[in-house]
């Protein structure tokens, strides 16, 4: 079978209903739109969210705060939490993955300070907070940047 031999199966194409071709189709005249109305004029209809005068529901609901569209969000990690791995581990966002500590990286991960860490790590990061840092290296261990 090549490229050009392929087609649809039988039955799966259908050609579109052409409105307004006479009165056999079932479709003409006015071509399913009723006779009058705003609907039934070409470039006629509400605009979407209209609600026919009723006070339509995105004006209806509280609008609270402001969401910032360009707000980074940190995946973190706190260096409590990496002593599961041996000692000399090179831990990546990838392995932290892998073993189920985080579900997503979203925008980098970030270690955090909070605990200590009792094992020589090597860990690698999109950000670090100061305590972590010294925390990381008090222990014997090294903190890059990704």
């Amino acid at each position: 079978m090549k490229l050009h031999e392929l087609k649809p199966n039988k039955g799966a194409v259908k050609n579109r209903k052409r409105l307004g071709r006479g009165t056999a189709t079932g479709q003409g005249k006015t071509a399913g739109r009723g006779q009058d109305g705003q609907n039934s004029r070409s470039g006629g209809g509400v605009r979407p969210g209209f609600e026919g005068g009723q006070m339509p529901l995105y004006r209806r609901i509280p609008k609270r705060g402001f969401k910032n569209p360009f707000r980074k969000e940190w995946t973190i990690v706190n260096i409590e939490d990496l002593n599961r791995f041996d000692e000399g581990t090179v831990v990546t966002p990838e392995i932290l993955k892998e073993a189920g500590m985080i579900k997503k990286i979203n925008d980098g991960l970030k270690i955090l300070g909070d605990g200590q860490l009792k094992k020589k790590l090597t860990i690698k990061a999109h950000k670090f907070s100061q305590s972590a840092i010294e925390k990381i290296e008090a222990a014997g261990g090294k903190a890059e940047v990704i």
